[in-house]
């Protein structure tokens, strides 16, 4: 059996099998068993799942925060990825996605946060328009339709 070490510092939050727990000093936690956990910094709140791959993102770490509600987070995971998969042409994105489903499906949500960590910045490039050189998307300039009489 392993032991796994965590320093955590004041106020840090860690969410431990589906328990949220804040601690009030540098603490240490030695977890002696298996356990499911998120540090605060690797938690995305929902204000900031803006794209599609970090809205996946949120998905898949709800399946870990909320064991509850993890049925229903995967059933959403289930739906979403096809779309995602589809929407992205890019073979880096393509390859980390099929991984990210690959691990949901063994039930290594973990892992599966881990590698859509690797892959947000590569939308982010391409929501940026540094993909290939494209320049930044921008809004068209609008032009009147129709001018009316006078």
């Amino acid at each position: 059996m392993s032991t796994l070490r965590i320093t955590l510092r004041a106020g840090e939050r860690i969410f431990v099998n589906g328990a949220v727990m804040r601690v009030d000093r540098k603490t240490h936690l030695e977890f002696m068993n298996d356990v499911t956990f998120l540090l605060e910094s690797h938690v995305m709140q929902a204000a900031d799942a803006n794209t599609p791959l970090r809205q996946l993102y949120f998905v898949v770490q709800l399946m870990l925060i909320d064991p509850a509600g993890a049925a229903e987070a995967r059933a959403v995971f289930e739906r979403t990825y096809p779309a995602l998969l589809a929407a992205f042409a890019g073979v880096e994105i393509r390859s980390g996605l099929q991984d990210v489903a690959d691990l949901v499906g063994r039930e290594r949500n973990f892992e599966a946060l881990k590698r859509l960590r690797t892959i947000i910045p590569l939308e982010d490039d391409i929501l940026a328009g540094e993909s290939a050189g494209l320049p930044p998307v921008e809004a068209p300039a609008r032009v009147p339709i129709a001018v009316g009489a006078r």
